[in-house]
């Protein structure tokens, strides 16, 4: 009996080496497995991100190639005004004043463009001269205009909002020389 007793106890420790190192052999195959799916993760991810980052490229390129579109299209009636007038002005029935009169309508259209896309006209004839919205081309001595304030406008300054595009170029007055 002692021998079977021995063979049993023997057997036990066996048995529970065996289970033992067939659940290791389960767990590392459950983290191969894990380690692999996390891989391929990382892979898609990684390609994931790489087709992101190219469509928003191309998507920055169409807008800056095409993002004018829109507004360049309103522009092309101002042109197709320019043309005829143009071609008015070499034909030899065509007065001044018609001609003048079309440039007139052309202005108009342009204005008419700038106002519908928030494009201001700064035009500051008498006003106190202001070096953030205009610039001084010269001075000039005036009794008419107070001094430091503009004398005239030799080209108008544009706003788009609040921004500047354009300063004034302007003449500023200057107090009148004493006799001394």
């Amino acid at each position: 009996m002692t021998e079977n007793t021995d063979t049993a106890a023997s057997a036990a420790p066996a048995d529970a080496a065996a289970d033992a190192a067939a659940e290791i052999a389960a767990l590392r195959a459950k983290l191969a497995e894990a380690e692999k799916a996390a891989q391929e993760a990382r892979v898609r991810a990684a390609a994931e991100f790489d087709n992101v980052r190219k469509r928003l490229e191309r998507e920055a390129e169409t807008s800056k190639k095409y993002g004018a579109e829109r507004l360049l299209g309103e522009l092309l009636g101002v042109s197709d005004s320019l043309e005829l007038g143009l071609k008015a002005a070499q034909a030899p029935e065509d007065s001044a004043q018609s001609i003048g009169e079309g440039m007139a309508l052309t202005h108009k259209q342009l204005h008419a463009f700038f106002d519908k896309h928030g494009v201001k006209v700064v035009d500051p004839a008498g006003q106190p001269f202001n070096p953030e919205q205009h610039e001084a081309v010269s001075m000039i001595e005036s009794a008419e205009v107070a001094p430091n304030h503009v004398l005239s406008v030799m080209q108008k300054g544009y706003r788009l909002h609040e921004r500047l595009l354009r300063p004034a170029m302007v003449v500023v007055a200057k107090a009148p020389a004493t006799a001394s």
